[in-house]
Formats: C-alpha cells, structure tokens, sequence
C-alpha cells in the first residue's frame, strides 16, 4: 500500500493529492486556502490538508511526484527561442532569470516547500518527475471504470507535447502519438480568449459561454470560420494541427497574438477589457468553438482508430471545452467517455500520484466497468460542528440549528421555489474547477430572473454568463436530450423540444441582450441561447444530501433540477471554510445560507444591510 503525494504548482492552479494504494484519499488547490485564484505557488496548505486528511507524516510517503519534468521544459524554452532568433530578446531576457533561479533548481523549491509543511528527513523523500501528459493520462484512466481505454489529451503545452493519444490497459498507460509546441489546440483557443477580451488560463471559459451568442447563420460566422482554416490553422485529417506562427507571439513574445494582424484579418481591434461586447466578438467566439470541436472530433476519430479501444478517456484544459465534450458524446465514436474533472493542471498532481503508485511501484488496478474512483470529486476538507460554531461565535451570527435534514431540505426548497438564492455548503469540497453540489449557489430553474440576479447581485460578473443545471440523474431525460450521465458538469447537450418556447423569425438579428432575456423554455435560466444547458447529473449513491434537497424540490414544485453555480464572487476561488462561505454571503445579496446542518437567513444576520463591511476585493479574472 504505497502512500503518494502528488503536487503541481509553479505555472498555474497549484494542488495537491494523496493516494494510498491507488486509492484517492484527499486532494485539493492551493487556490482554497490562500484565496488566490489560479495560484502557483507551493501547495504548502493543499499538502499540509492531505497529510492531515491520512494522519501521515512527509517521512511517511513512499515517494513525492512533481507533475511534469522542467528540464525537459527548459529544453523546449532554449530550442524555441534559438529557433525564433534575434525575435523574443525581451521575452528571453524575462524568462531566463526565472528559470535560472527557480525553475532549474525545483528539487531545491520542493525541499524549500515542504520546509513549510512539517519536518522531515530530506534522505526519507523519494522524488519522481512523470511528463505532464502522462501525468494527465494518468489523472483520466486510472480513477476511470474502464479496464481498458484510449487516452486523449489536450492542453496548452506542457514540456514539448500539447496534445497526446495514449492507451491504458490494467496499471499501464502507452503513450502512441503526440502533437507538439508550438502547435497546440489549447494555445490556439487561449489566443482567442486574449483577442476578444479575456484573461488567458482563466477566460477560456468565458469565450466558451460567449459562443452561442454568435449568429450561426450569419455570413460573418462563416468568414471568420473559414479564414482561421486559412491563415491560422491547418486541420489535418488525423486532428493534428500546424499554426501559422506569423499570426501568434506565445511562443518568443510576451503576448498571445500579434494584434495588429489580428485586427486586419477580422477587421477590428482586440477588444479591451471590460469593453462593451458586440456581435462580432460573438461570432468570432462561435467560428473558435466551432473550429475546435472539428479538431477534438477528428483527434478521438483517430484515437478510437490508433488503439482499437471502445472506451475514451479525456484530460487537459480542453477537455473542460464542454461542449465539444457533448457534440463527442453525441457522435458515437466510442461507447463510452469519461473525463477527469479536474482536466487541468491541478488534476495534474493526482494524474502524478496514480502515475507512480500504478507505473512505477506496480500496484494492482481493480475497476468495475460502471464507478470511477473519484468519489464523485469530493475530495477536499470538510468541516465539524465545533468548527462551524467556533465561526458563528467570532460572526456573532443567526442561524438555525436542525437535527433533522429532511425538514432542512423542505425548508430550504421552500425558500428556492420562492426565488431566494441559497448558499449551499455541505461536507468535502469539490477538488477541480465546478462546484458539484457541495460548494454551490442554488436558484429556481424556472425564474426567467435568476440568471440576470445571479450574475449581476451574487457573483457580481458579466451578465451574458450561462449557468448549469444540477437535475436528479434518474430524471435528466425529462429536460434535456442526454442519455448518460454528467456527474462532473462536464457535458452540454440540447434542452428537450417540447421544453422550448417558439423563437420570432428575427431571434438572431436581435441585440445579446435582447436575446438572453427572450424566453427560450419552461426551465429559462439554463437554458443557453442555442436551447444547450451545461449538466450535472445528481446522484444519491456519491451526494445523498444534495441529491435529497433536489428530491424535496421536485416534491414542492414538480420540477427535479436546480441552478447551480460555484460558490463564490468574479475573481475569487470557491469557498473553503465555513467563514469563506458566510463572508461571501454577507457581501452578496444572497438570501440564505446554509452550512451543514446550519441555516443563516440575511435578514435575520446582525448589520445585514452593510455588505461593504464583509466584501474583499479579488483580482478580475
């Protein structure tokens, strides 16, 4: 029984995890702790929870395994800028010192690191250093019900690779083909996130939910589709891609793209920050969407003909494209798919840990062919009644204490089906980017506001922002064309028909917000503008208590599906602790809270009206 620390840290969306014996103990972000979003830094505090979580020592670990091989990475850096040269002086001149001083010497940051989280004998510590797509592999096969499955990766870049076919079989993965830097899908969608306005490694998701807001009958879709084939990106038939560097500048330079070559083949001008968005940074979102499906379709094409295998299993940034996820899903080239729900590079920590628990130390892989390994990605802290009144002391707040769930998730449905917004914090946290029912805000499907009340007064965000369903999986049937499951949130598919309302004929021509606002179905606030919703699928087996507030709903109103969104405000990470989660509330015009088996009414908090006085100010991502 092998006991295995996994970190990632030093890029972005640090984390660690635990296995002992292949099995998942805990695993968490950095981001959680220190609140700060997408934070690279050592996962002191993520690895300090892990050890507590097994009641181990770092003296205790068979081996420590970092994510990826820098060397290997400041290879590809001294190689690109060569290749590039005189170009990229500056940027060269910006990234050498940091890798001189620390990337280089990364055994000595890690020993540093852990300095922080307890002492240890440094000649007890084991390191080993997997490559970053193996170790995302490894974060989608083993925990997956599959004996046998093909592997497919896709990100930014790691060392050289940015994208990878694999198969795994029993405790081995086999790396078949890779495509490599600079040619990259992950890179190739970041440049537009960059263009139209969005924080790269943060904003993907953004330029994803903006998507449908792009006419897909208009001419300008269209153009802009063809002149990325053209001048961006060749699409060969395997899903390889060939990036026409005269357009981009990641690769020497220090911003994604070009600008002003950008500008002159689309026609208009990067869009700046918090700038007013227009239709045509819409359908330039929809033509990258588009794009990008057509190369994850053709790339799990040649998967399923590279290895043979029936099963597909996803991992990387891209793989949290989840609606290329359900255009896949819906095209059959595989029986079944499976996606690790922290596809990026947090879940590169655990991918790192499995890796080495199954590869290097040989420890038997035991699946079932139907139940992942993830336990439904509640894989973070929890947090005890003490601990929960310890904070309603230092708040001084109101709450109700109840010692009968059934009668808080009737309570609590009552409240939602009035149209409050309610904090949901329950258990483990969510390990990966959404929150899964344990670290959520919680609205009424039906209210044709909440979608405008969540953004703008509870997350404090851009308005045009989609939010996602959590239905009872034994009812997603009823209100959406799915039939598997989507326990992570991590598929899209289309909103039944006899759900929708009838669109004017003039639906497109309509300005974004004229269109978001237009009544599209009985369930208005997720459905998308394309009639698509994002789905989690809730079940009783992995989250009996989320699952029992959703049953209690659907008791009340006939309806078994709530909105669900992250637990938290623009910029900031979701809520850890249970005073994360009363601050948020209290800073936000959020009506209920409720932590475990504790439930806090705003009114009824003591200066509730002074949210200034709990409100932080978290850096806009």
């Amino acid at each position: 029984m092998k006991k295995i620390l996994g970190i990632s840290c030093f890029y972005h969306d640090a984390a660690a995890a635990l296995t002992i014996g292949g099995k998942i103990v805990a695993a968490a972000q950095e981001e959680r702790f220190t609140r700060d979003k997408h934070t690279p830094d050592f996962p002191a505090n993520a690895i300090k929870y892990c050890l507590e979580e097994a009641g181990l020592t770092i003296d205790e670990l068979d081996a420590i395994v970092f994510y990826d091989k820098p060397l290997l990475k400041f290879e590809r850096l001294l190689q690109t800028y060569y290749a590039y040269s005189p170009s990229g002086l500056a940027s060269f001149l910006k990234a050498i010192p940091v890798w001189l001083n620390e990337k280089i010497f990364l055994k000595k940051k890690i020993f540093d690191g852990l300095k922080d989280v307890g002492p240890y004998h440094k000649k007890n510590v084991k390191l080993l250093f997997p490559e970053h797509h193996l170790s995302h592999a490894a974060s989608a096969f083993f925990p997956c019900p599959y004996e046998k499955a093909a592997i497919l990766t896709i990100d930014g870049v790691g060392e050289w690779c940015t994208a990878s076919i694999g198969l795994g079989e029993g405790n081995k993965i086999k790396i078949l083909k890779e495509l490599e830097f600079p040619h990259s899908v992950g890179l190739l969608y970041s440049a537009f996130t960059y263009f139209t306005g969005f924080t790269v490694n943060s904003g993907e998701y953004k330029l994803m939910g903006l998507a449908p807001y792009g006419n897909p009958d208009s001419p300008e879709t269209t153009r802009f589709i063809e002149l990325i084939k053209k001048e961006l990106v060749d699409i060969k038939e395997d899903g390889s891609i060939w990036l026409n560097q005269a357009y981009f500048n990641y690769a020497t330079g220090l911003r994604m793209v070009k600008d002003a070559k950008w500008a002159s083949l689309f026609g208009f001008p990067r869009r700046a920050e918090e700038m007013d968005l227009e239709q045509h940074h819409c359908n330039l979102a929809l033509a990258i969407q588009k794009v990008t499906e057509e190369i994850v379709l053709k790339m799990a094409i040649e998967a399923r003909k590279i290895t043979g295998a029936t099963n597909l299993v996803m991992a990387g940034g891209v793989a949290l494209n989840c609606v290329a996820n359900g255009k896949l899903l819906r095209e059959k080239i595989f029986d079944n798919i499976y996606i690790q729900p922290a596809a990026g590079d947090a879940g590169g920590a655990l991918g790192a840990a499995l890796a080495a628990g199954y590869m290097y130390f040989d420890e038997a892989r035991h699946t079932d062919g139907i139940n992942d390994h993830m336990s439904g990605s509640y894989l973070g802290p929890e947090y005890s009644d003490k601990e929960i009144t310890l904070m309603n002391r230092k708040v001084k707040s109101v709450h109700t204490h109840y010692t009968d769930f059934s009668s808080l998730a009737s309570f609590v449905a009552s409240r939602l089906a009035e149209g409050d917004v309610v904090g949901w914090f329950q258990g483990r946290m969510e390990f990966g980017p959404r929150a899964l029912g344990n670290r959520s805000i919680l609205g009424d499907a039906r209210n044709p506001d909440m979608q405008k009340k969540l953004n703008l007064k509870i997350k404090y965000r851009e308005g045009f922002r989609p939010f996602a369903p959590s239905v009872l999986a034994s009812d997603v049937s009823d209100y959406f064309d799915l039939d598997s499951d989507s326990p992570y949130m991590l598929i899209v598919a289309p909103v039944k028909e006899n759900r929708r309302e009838k669109l004017p004929a003039n639906y497109n021509d309509l300005s974004l917000w004229d269109r978001l606002y237009y009544k599209r179905s009985d369930i208005q606030s997720v459905t998308h503008l394309d009639f698509s919703a994002r789905i989690q699928t809730v079940h009783k087996e992995t989250n009996s208590r989320y699952w029992e507030l959703i049953n209690a709903f659907k008791q009340q109103t006939g309806y078994s599906l709530v909105v669900n969104t992250s637990f938290n405000v623009r910029g900031e990470p979701i809520v850890c602790t249970p005073h994360d989660a009363y601050r948020c509330f209290m800073s936000t015009e959020m009506d209920v809270l409720v932590i475990n088996d504790y439930v806090y009414i705003k009114t009824e908090q003591p200066d509730w009206q002074n949210k200034d006085k709990w409100m932080v100010k978290f850096k806009m991502d």
